[in-house]
């Protein structure tokens, strides 16, 4: 993993990139849900929308680790 991205000759932190990326996921993940009333089966809503995004940087985190 890379710890720094340059651009534009400014060092962001990697992990703000996928923290941006995670969140604009779970926010999709979020909508579709919604959609299909599958929040009926969650207990606490705001607790299972932190849970599916710290799953979704997870799995951000780890695929980083492929790209080139």
């Amino acid at each position: 993993m890379r710890y720094e991205i340059d651009i534009y000759g400014v060092l962001i932190p990697s992990l703000l990139l996928w923290l941006v990326v995670a969140y604009a996921a779970s926010a999709v993940l979020s909508r579709i849900m919604q959609r299909f009333g599958l929040y009926r089966l969650v207990w606490h809503r705001a607790l299972f929308n932190f849970a599916l995004f710290v799953c979704v940087l997870g799995v951000v985190v780890y695929l980083s680790e492929f790209l080139p």
